[in-house]
Parts: C-alpha cells; sequence; structure tokens
C-alpha cells in the first residue's frame, strides 16, 4: 500500500479496441508489478474509443470534473466485455456518449494512444486526434502509421513546441525497433537509402502462387489466419506498401513526403505464370519498397513487384515475414528482419511506446 502511494499515476486514453488495443491491455496488466517496481509508475486507463462497442471515459475523467479514479476503467471488464458475444462495453458507470474527438479535447489523460483504423487516403482522423492531444499538452504514442505517412513533420515539430513526447514505433514493422535502432544507435550516420519488404500480405501471396496454391484459397486461408482483409486492395494495390515506406522516409531521411508521391505498383496483375517463368530463371518476384536520395537532395520512393536472385537475402523472407534495410554513409546496410509477427508484436510495440514517455 505504502508503495502504490508512492508511485506516479499515467493516465491513458485509447482510440481504439480492436486485436492490438486488447492485447496491448492485457499487457499493461499482466505486467503491473513490473511498472511499478521498474519505473515507479502505475499506469491506467482513463478513456477508450472505439467505433461500434460504445465509449468509456472515467466519470470523473471529463474537464471540469473531480479528480480522476486513481483505478481507471476496469480492464479485466472491458476485455471481457469485447470478448462476449454481443461484443459491447456494458460498465454503466463509464459509459459515455462523448464523440472520439471530444474524448480528445475533454478527457483526463496523459498519454493519447492512437489505434483507429488507418486512412490510407488522407491519415485522418488520426491527424487530428493527435493535434487535439498536442493542444492540450499531451503526449502521445500512435500505432496508426496515416499520422506518419501524412503529416509527419508537422506533427513532429508540433510536438517540439509544446514540449510532449510523440512516439510511432509500431507504425511499420509491428514492435520491431526499426525508429529507436536509427535514433539510439546510428547517431551522426546520414541515411541515404531505405528498403525492404513491408507488406506481409503481398508476400504471402506470391509465395502461395509460387507453391502452386490457387489464388481464392489462399485468401481463404489468409482471412482465416487473420492477416487478410475482407477487402485486401489496400495490401494488393501496394497502398499500405507506399504509406510504410513514406513514414520511414519520413522519419529517416525527413522526406516530407505523402504516399500520393511513391511511385506504385502492387502485385494485382503478377500471375502463377509470371512467378513460374521468373523462377525458371532462378528467380523469385517479391513486392519491393525503396527510398533514396539523389545528389541534389532529392528523396525519392517506389513500390514495385521485382524479380531477386534466389540466393539473394530477400528471396528468403517469406510468409508474413518482414525485412527493412537501412543505408547510411557510416554504418553501411544493414537489416532488421521481423520474422512471422503476431498481434503481440503490434501491442509490444505500443507498450514500450508509453514506456519510453514515462522513463523520459
Amino acid at each position: 500500500m505504502n508503495q502504490e502511494k508512492n508511485l506516479k499515476v499515467w493516465k491513458l486514453a485509447l482510440l481504439g479496441f480492436g486485436n492490438a488495443g486488447q492485447a496491448f491491455a492485457k499487457m499493461l496488466l499482466e505486467h503491473e508489478e513490473e511498472i511499478a517496481s521498474n519505473y515507479s509508475a502505475k499506469v491506467i486507463v482513463t478513456a477508450i474509443a472505439t467505433g461500434s462497442r460504445g465509449n468509456l471515459v472515467c466519470s470523473s475523467g471529463a474537464a471540469g470534473a473531480n479528480a480522476t479514479d486513481a483505478a481507471g476503467i476496469d480492464l479485466r471488464r472491458a476485455l471481457a466485455d469485447v470478448e462476449s458475444p454481443a461484443g459491447k462495453f456494458t460498465d454503466e458507470t463509464v459509459l459515455t456518449s462523448m464523440t472520439t474527438m471530444e474524448i480528445v479535447e475533454q478527457a483526463d489523460y496523459d498519454i493519447l494512444v492512437e489505434m483507429t483504423p488507418l486512412n490510407i487516403r488522407t491519415g485522418q482522423p488520426a491527424i487530428d486526434h493527435i493535434c487535439g492531444a498536442f493542444r492540450r499538452g499531451k503526449h502521445a504514442v500512435t500505432a496508426n502509421k496515416g499520422p506518419i505517412a501524412w503529416a509527419y513533420r508537422s506533427l513532429r515539430d508540433m510536438a517540439k513546441e509544446v514540449g510532449v513526447r510523440f512516439y510511432y514505433e509500431t507504425t511499420v514493422m509491428d514492435g520491431t525497433p526499426v525508429f529507436n535502432l536509427a535514433e539510439h544507435t546510428l547517431r551522426l550516420a546520414k541515411v541515404t537509402e531505405v528498403s525492404g519488404i513491408l507488406n506481409s500480405t503481398t508476400n504471402f501471396i506470391l509465395e502461395e502462387l509460387a507453391a502452386g496454391a490457387e489464388y481464392e484459397d489462399i485468401m481463404r486461408r489468409g482471412r482465416e489466419m487473420g492477416f487478410i482483409e475482407a477487402d485486401p486492395a489496400m495490401d494488393i494495390e501496394g497502398y499500405d506498401a507506399a504509406a510504410k515506406i513514406t513514414a520511414l522516409l519520413n522519419v529517416l531521411m525527413d522526406a516530407d513526403m505523402t504516399p500520393d508521391q511513391v511511385d506504385r505498383k502492387g502485385i494485382e496483375d503478377i500471375t502463377a505464370d509470371d512467378i513460374q517463368e521468373a523462377a525458371s530463371r532462378g528467380k523469385v518476384i517479391k513486392l519491393l519498397c525503396r527510398g533514396w536520395r539523389d545528389a541534389d537532395g532529392t528523396v525519392h520512393a517506389s513500390v514495385q513487384p521485382t524479380e531477386v536472385d534466389r540466393s539473394d537475402m530477400l528471396a528468403s523472407i517469406d510468409s508474413t515475414t518482414s525485412i527493412v534495410s537501412i543505408t547510411t554513409d557510416l554504418m553501411k546496410k544493414l537489416s532488421v528482419v521481423e520474422h512471422q509477427p503476431e498481434i503481440e508484436q503490434t501491442a509490444y510495440g505500443i507498450f514500450g511506446d508509453v514506456l519510453r514517455v514515462i522513463c523520459e
């Protein structure tokens, strides 16, 4: 009891409570004691906004109300609710009619955790959510790549101006520490190129086609495994990969690009015959992302189906595995591989960013 009185309480507002949000909530519960012992902190959730399950805000969490309940929202009950047949929140003490933006602007929190669905075309409303938090002097963590792909520089500068933390490790390769790697271990190294295989759906489809599977069977199995969407066009046509390479270039090379500036071509026109013909020449087809800087400083980016030699490391990136390679002037080229991630990796990326805020 005495130890808990000495803990600093950090309040989170979760925008989104899908698979990643639920896995993150479980991680918070499972590691509550370690957070307390290692960081002298207690993390509570004071607001949850969802698209279909309802919204929750601690009764004392609205602006102008009394001090926030030290226990926050009952995460165990919230998790049980969404896992029930109805899938709706039931705790009348915290159910609210507040909209997501009203939660951003009025709820009592220290860190906004942005996990709403991606809008590949504009990055909204996630950008507005983060700006709303910054205007109130709140920190932000995003798992949504849209803000990093569409408005990174302005959000970064706004966070610096108001003196808050802004982290986004989960946006490209789940919890893989790509941005942390560059920031903390590549000091003074100038990034000159970024490349990789960043979309697991297309990688899986191409590999299965190469193995002789029928397209419809591939899509069915991918949906059953949970990583192919009902409408997979965003992946197949290269939009997701374009957003990811844009996010990487914006952070690592200060490109100030948007996804519509990427020379993009997906795998929608790749056939089993194309794959077999490439195989006859000792090659495999991969959807490769690449960004580079010209001599005049201009950054360019492409997403293209590309033939690579079977001896190339990229050819070994199988199933839902991803890879990103970073080339610098001082450290030359290094690569990071994420092997067949599950939702826990995404949750850990969010968890790690929240811990960064708490620690710093």
